[in-house]
Parts: C-alpha cells; structure tokens; sequence
C-alpha cells in the first residue's frame, strides 16, 4: 500500500454533472499506440474517469465518433498545445503531439474533478514558456538543501532510487505542464559528481525514460570540476584542449547510455563552486565550452546567474551583493551559443519575500535567459507558516524591463517573444520530500501545483490557480473553497507584515532562516544588510550610494533612483529613511513597522480561526497537519512582532503612538 498521498489527483467520487455520458466511449485517431506518453495518458484518463464518475471507458483506436470523447492529432496547434470542444454530444481533444494530448487529458480531469460540466467545453492552449521545469536541490545521502518535506524520494544511501513513488511525482508534475526537472542540487559534491559515470548511468537511464514517458526531460546538476574529481586533467579550465577532449569523452559516454538525458545545470564561481574565474576566463567561455560538446546530442547547458563575492566586509559601503548578477554577465550579452540558457533569480539578493526585480532579466538583449524562483519557502516560512507565491510570481511577470518598444515584460523574455528564441522558460526550485503529502504543509502545495500552472500559462489569476487546487486537493464545498481561497490569497502579504518591512529583507536566523534575528546577518561576509542607526534604515542603492539603482533602463532607473518615487514596498532596499520619513498613509516609517507588526499577528490569528470552522469539511489528517502549522506560525508571528518592534524601538527611541506592548 502506498504511504503517499495523491495530491491533488484525488479520484474520489464526483458529481456527474452529466460528465459521465462523454466518457464511457473514447477513440483516438493519429498517434502511434506504442507511445509510451499516449499509453500513460489513457491509464491516467483510465482510472480518473473510473474513481470520479463510476464509469468504465470503452477505449478503442482510429474509430470516428459521434458521441463520447475523441483524441486526435492536428498539426496546426502549437507543440505541446491542445484544443477541446464539445458539440452535440461528442468532446473532441486534438493535440499536435503526445505532450499536448496529455495536458488536454489532464485539463479534461481537471474540470471533473471540479464538478465542472463538459458540456459546451471549448478550450486553446498553448504553453507560454518553453522550458517549463522543477529544480531540486536533492543530496545523494537523502537529505536535502532547504527541504522542509522530508527525506528525497530521488536518492538514498547514496543510490538512484526509482519506484512507484517516483512515478506519482511524474503525474503530478505533467499534470500542471512541468516538461523538465533537475534532480540534484546545485551544489554538486562528493558522490553526486558520480552521476555522469557508469556507477548511476543505469539508474539514471532508468529515471530518465520514466520521466519521458510523461514528457519531461531530465537534467542533472553538474561539477564544473568534474574533470579534476573523476581522474582526468588536473584542471577545469575550460579552454584547455586536454580539458575540452576530457568532456568530449564523458559526455559522448552519458549520451550513449542516456540518450533522452536534457543536458545540464551549472553553479558555477559562486559560495565555493568552482568555475572559469578561477582560471582568468569569461562564464561564457565556461557555458559554451560544455554547450559545444552537447549541442550535437540536442543536449542544452542551463547556467545560473548566481555568481556574487560572498566574502563581503561589512564596513564596505560600496561594494553591494545585488549589483553581482549584473555585474558579472552583462558585459557578455551575445556571447552565449544559442543552447546556453542564463538561469536568472527573480530578484537581486536571494528569494526574498519583497525584493526588486533583478535588472538582468531583459538587461540582457541578445541572451537566453530563464527565470528562476523559489517555491520551497527557504526565506517564506519553509512550509510551516503559509505564504502562497503565486501572487508575487504574478508581479515578477508582469514587470515592464523597457528592454524593447513592445513585448517588454519578464513574462515577455522569458517566452521568447522579446527576442524571438526558443530556448527560454521559467524554473523553480522545489524540495518535494518523502513526507506523506509531499510538501510538509498541505496548503503548500498550492505553490507546488500553483507553479506549473503558472509556467504554462502565465495569463491564469493567482485566484483561479488556487481555486483549481483548493477543489482539487481539499473539497469542492463552497464554504471550503471560499475561507481556504481569502486564507491563501492573504497569505504572502500577512507574511511580509510580521517579518520584513518595505522590502529590506534579510532579518531572518543564520544559517537556518526561519524566525527572527534582526542583527543576524547585519556584520557577516554575505553582504546582507538592513543599516539600521538611531535616525533611520535602509541601504541607499542610489547614484549616491551603490550605484544598484542604475542598472535599470529608465524609468525604472529613476523611479528606483528617487525616494519619492520609488515604490514604497521597496523603500527601505533602495534608500537609507529616517525613521520619522512619512508615507504616503500618513504614517511614519516607525509607525508603520510598528502597525504592520501587530497585524501581521492579529491576521494570523484569523486565519487559524477560520480554518478551524472547516474541521467537519476537509479530510481529518489534513486538518490537523494544518492546524498544527498554523500554531507553530502563530509562535512565529508573535516572535517577529516582538524581536522587530523591540529592536527598532530601542535603536529609535520613538514609542508606538497607539500604546501598545513593545519590551
């Protein structure tokens, strides 16, 4: 038996909603029947038709229908896009290839899984980013960097392990249009460096047909040092031929024993990573060295933008850890060979609740870039206190760059349609676990579903993704639907009340990064700082200060530039402000930290009082995992309220106008 859950591919009982006529005859026309994709398409409509509507399909093959439901292959739409209309009783699912046919058949058990009728159904899509993937960070030993859902499921004591479980994580994530995942982490050491030898090749063939049996590719993280650890040349310099003949081996070896492998991700010359800095050359000449090598196996080379000096001095006023992505790669743009990909973090720093935008993304003209975020919640609660990003990951798409007259946006970049390439998309770093729910917190799942559907389509609401995953994973019931949405939609911006202020960030306890520590970072090496003094806070990132704010095209340059203009949730990340500066409420800057503290608290305590009316309406087990988070995130909120208002109270010494306890 398994000890898993399902997700959000519940297939309990639904209400027919005259759904069931539709489905109990389904043909398909135009695919080859030995695909392995169509074969798990029709198991999956297969038995989500039977748990949900009680209805044993009759499923043949190149037979015309009148009613019921017909698959068919249609050239004119888009890779792996599909079609689905209903008219006079029959429901047709055309799709160009055998990714399309599968998302068309899980958007069809989508809506009965909603109790939506298919009646007069009529539905076009097409993916809105190419690369559409799941990073994980995954160690060889089963741990996992910034996992808070247990233990791997990809590896364990040090082996590649491929089961059933491996195979639910595949549905769930082709469900939502996820077409690649990473693996391992970033981080590569000690045995996962092993993953491209014979030692793993037959394990990870194994995982890599599994995962194309459900349209995704597989990539590996890789050692940019790899030549030096495996017993080749004693150098990783990417421009020296015995190093370059070394990979031409390796690789050449991968592809024979794993042809369907994506290619790779490389962190490279970043928090002890080796890379081509180390030998005096470019990131380019690193990236296009390994892109060469794996261009003739289709193969592509995704490489991480996250390079900066982690060996700051705090007394450097100057030196400042948001202009590094920049810095470091745009006096590359167009050096790129065109299967490279420029992996690029949504904001400057490093997964922050509010933090701008990172000028690299559209800074670069002639680059494929892909943007890159974070939905294991390392600095937003890790999956105790609630925080649905889909809204944030809604404003990071929506940003205008001005990087072009029109088609300027990020969603615009990272589709390629602001440069017209191809090789683009839009990843996040997940850390799914072998906790029975897969994400430690049920209602983080929201952001693990939330994102794939997002990735395909970035013109769905924050609403409408949380919508489908609320009657999906939980009920159907109204009153469910309704207090679970308000709590979800709520939630990032609770969030940001109790903990950081107006986008200064970076409070959190070392190391561990959940919970308060307001002096924490303030005089490490990771350049993190709030400057915080008896008159005010914030780090001036102007052209009076770092200079960061320069980096955008105009306006956002000016806008950024001026305390006046700059959005005030950015405030304090963009200017040093006196702690009696007034808002546009009204209110002072102190004021406001103080406000936002305590309301942070009292809307936490609403949301745990609403989630308790729903006690008799969801299933009981995920209604103690959740009550049980909401009261760890209640202790939470206290302690950020407190260490907050305190901390600024005594560097202040201005009281809270409203009287309240501040120790």
């Amino acid at each position: 038996m398994k000890n898993w859950t399902q997700g959000w591919l519940v297939y309990g009982p639904k209400k027919v909603s005259g759904n069931d006529k539709f489905v109990e005859k389904i043909s398909v026309l135009g695919f080859d029947k030995e695909s392995i994709i169509l074969q798990n398409a029709i198991n999956e409509l297969d038995n989500g038709i039977t748990g949900m509507l009680s209805v044993k399909p009759e499923i043949v093959f190149d037979e015309q229908l009148t009613k019921g439901l017909c698959i068919t292959k249609n050239k004119e739409i888009a890779a792996e896009g599909y079609d689905i209309e209903e008219k006079e009783g029959l429901v047709t699912l055309s799709a160009s290839d055998e990714n399309g046919l599968l998302y068309g058949m899980f958007e069809l058990l989508r809506r009965i899984s909603m109790e939506k009728p298919l009646t007069g159904i009529k539905v076009s899509e097409k993916p809105s980013n190419p690369f559409r993937m799941y990073n994980h960070w995954d160690n060889m030993d089963g741990s996992i960097e910034r996992g808070y859902s247990g233990k791997s499921f990809f590896f364990e004591n040090e082996e590649v392990v491929v089961n059933e479980r491996t195979k639910d994580y595949c549905r769930l994530i082709a469900s939502v249009g996820i077409n690649a995942v990473v693996i391992n982490n970033v981080n590569v050491v000690g045995p996962a460096t092993h993953l491209i030898t014979e030692r793993y090749m037959d394990k990870v063939k194994k995982m890599t047909d599994l995962f194309a049996g459900y349209g995704i590719k597989l990539f590996l993280s890789l050692n940019f040092a790899a030549a030096i650890e495996l017993g080749g040349p004693n150098s990783a310099d990417p421009l020296d031929s015995e190093v370059i003949n070394w990979w031409e081996q390796k690789i050449a070896e991968v592809y024979a024993k794993i042809p369907n492998l994506g290619g790779f991700l490389v962190k490279a010359d970043s928090e002890g990573r080796p890379g081509p800095f180390t030998y005096g050359r470019t990131q380019a000449d690193g990236a296009n060295m390994l892109a060469d090598i794996i261009k003739p196996y289709g193969g592509i080379i995704i490489w991480r933008c996250f390079v900066y000096n982690c060996q700051q001095d705090w007394r450097d006023y100057k030196t400042d850890r948001a202009r590094a992505a920049y810095d470091n790669f745009i006096q590359m743009d167009g050096d790129y060979h065109d299967n490279v990909i420029l992996q690029i973090k949504n904001g400057p720093m490093d997964f922050q609740v509010r933090e701008p935008i990172s000028p690299l993304l559209g800074g670069l003209k002639k680059t494929n870039q892909m943007l890159e975020v974070q939905v294991a919640q390392e600095y937003t609660g890790h999956q105790i206190d609630v925080c649905y990003l889909i809204p944030m990951f809604k404003e990071i798409l929506s940003f205008k760059t001005y990087c072009a007259e029109e088609n300027d946006t990020i969603a615009d970049v990272i589709s390629g349609r602001t440069l017209g390439n191809k090789n683009t998309g839009f990843a996040a770093v997940v850390n799914t676990g072998n906790d029975k729910n897969w994400t430690g917190n049920d209602l983080a799942g929201a952001n693990f579903y939330g994102f794939g559907r997002l990735a395909y389509n970035t013109n769905l609401t924050a609403e409408k993704i949380a919508e489908e995953w609320i009657r999906q994973a939980l009920s159907n019931d109204v009153e469910v639907v309704e207090k679970v949405l308000k709590i979800l939609m709520e939630s990032r911006t609770t969030y940001e009340k109790y903990t950081t202020p107006l986008g200064i960030g970076w409070m959190v306890t070392p190391h561990v990064h959940y919970g308060p520590s307001v002096d924490g970072y303030e005089y490490s090496r990771w350049g993190t700082y709030h400057r915080a003094d008896h008159l005010g806070m914030g780090v001036d990132r102007t052209d009076k200060g770092t200079g960061y704010a320069q980096q955008y095209y105009e306006p956002n340059a000016s806008m950024y530039n001026n305390m006046e203009t700059c959005p005030e949730e950015l405030l304090l990340f963009f200017h040093h402000v006196p702690y009696t500066y007034t808002l546009k409420s009204g209110k002072t800057l102190i004021q406001h930290i103080y406000d936002t503290h305590f309301e942070g608290v009292e809307e936490v305590e609403t949301m745990i009082a609403s989630w308790a009316t729903l006690k008799d309406k969801v299933d009981e087990e995920i209604f103690a995992v959740v009550t049980e988070r909401f009261n760890r995130q209640l202790l939470n909120a206290r302690e950020w309220r407190d260490q907050v208002n305190t901390y600024f109270y005594r560097k202040s010494g201005i009281a809270d106008e409203k009287g309240r306890k501040i120790y």
